[in-house]
């Protein structure tokens, strides 16, 4: 008589999956990255002669540090990544091995090779990283729609498929101090914001997008231009850094991801109009579309257009209040204050206008 195995449980996968990445008892300090990105190296790729790294900091990112290791005889790069000051408060990091893990089976993401205390070790995606204005591009933005469509289409991740966007934004505000450890970051809310008025309009945003029922999907949640890379030689776009990778809604990761059209510096004139939306729209929408179905029609690109942007409020909501919350915690150079200021003057700016489409 054949054996019969149990089908694996949801929990057990998931189980498996962070048992099945090399755990290195080692930690990368943010005041000696070189260092303890050469002990990691040599721990999962001792075969390397030391002498042939060499190591390089990318200084663009604002919630981690990252490191650069390039094996010089073969130029095979490995990116080593340090977590952020008491970024688990933000961020869920099981929830990124998972996605990386998945990702990669996908061929979505490069392979991870090892996991330590405070960071990740994996592979890096070839190509060239888009500038903002190559987010407005025609041929790239294209290249983006389709592969946006493709996560929300086939990205599978185990674990409970609801949304989890306004669980986050109710768990980070919750975090926001009563008052900052610096009094000029403290000055700056005080002027700028009432927790109050944050609570009230949280709880009628979120009333309001749950009645479009956008569907539920795996999303990126994080496609600003540093997270796109074009690969010349493949004629594709590719997306890195999974860490804010959730079950979301489709609306909220297609309107944050029109918002970072604005960059860092959030120049929100450069948002989309919706002539160019409803063309990037349309490239979305017809990635694996039955043939049934015919063309894409206006009717259809409408309904998103909608959501998109009712949903690109969120997105500000999203982000203001994440940099409300790493204003006091983070330890990376970047004006978290000032940017949620800004975030937030974007959503009382956009608001009537967005919820009345």
């Amino acid at each position: 008589m054949l054996a019969t195995f149990a089908k694996p449980t949801e929990a057990s996968m998931e189980e498996y999956i962070q048992d099945a990445v090399p755990y290195l008892d080692l930690t990368v300090h943010h005041d000696d990255l070189f260092n303890g990105a050469a002990a990691v190296i040599k721990a999962l790729f001792p075969e390397w002669n030391t002498d042939d790294i060499s190591y390089l900091q990318f200084k663009d990112g604002i919630t981690n540090k990252l490191i650069c290791c390039t094996y010089n005889p073969t130029g095979v790069q490995i990116l080593v990544r340090a977590y952020g000051k008491k970024s688990e408060v933000i961020i869920d990091r099981k929830q990124e091995i998972m996605n990386m893990v998945i990702l990669s089976k996908l061929d979505l993401c490069p392979p991870l090779y090892g996991k330590f205390r405070n960071g990740l070790a994996y592979g890096c995606v070839p190509g060239k990283v888009f500038s903002v204005a190559d987010m407005r591009d025609p041929y790239k933005m294209n290249l983006v729609a389709k592969k946006v469509a493709v996560w929300h289409n086939t990205v599978k991740i185990p674990g409970e498929r609801s949304s989890k966007l306004f669980k986050t934004i109710h768990k980070w505000i919750k975090e926001v101090p009563e008052v900052y450890s610096k009094p000029a970051v403290q000055e700056i809310f005080a002027k700028n914001f009432s927790m109050e008025t944050l609570h009230k309009e949280l709880v009628h945003l979120e009333n309001h997008l749950l009645k479009l029922n956008s569907p539920v999907v795996f999303c990126h949640n994080d496609l600003l231009y540093g997270n796109l890379i074009f690969n010349e030689e493949k004629d594709d776009a590719f997306f890195i850094d999974y860490e804010y990778g959730s079950y979301s809604y489709r609306g909220f990761d297609i309107g944050n991801h029109f918002n970072e059209w604005a960059g860092f510096e959030c120049e929100y004139e450069n948002y989309p109009s919706k002539e160019v939306q409803y063309k990037w729209l349309s490239s979305y929408l017809s990635v694996g579309r039955d043939e049934s179905k015919g063309l894409v029609t206006e009717e259809e690109v409408a309904k998103v257009y909608r959501e998109v942007n009712k949903f690109a409020l969120a997105s500000h909501f999203y982000w203001g209040i994440w940099a409300l919350v790493q204003a006091q915690l983070s330890d990376i150079d970047f004006d978290y204050m000032p940017y949620a200021v800004l975030r937030f003057s974007e959503y009382f700016k956009r608001k009537d206008e967005f919820l009345a489409l």
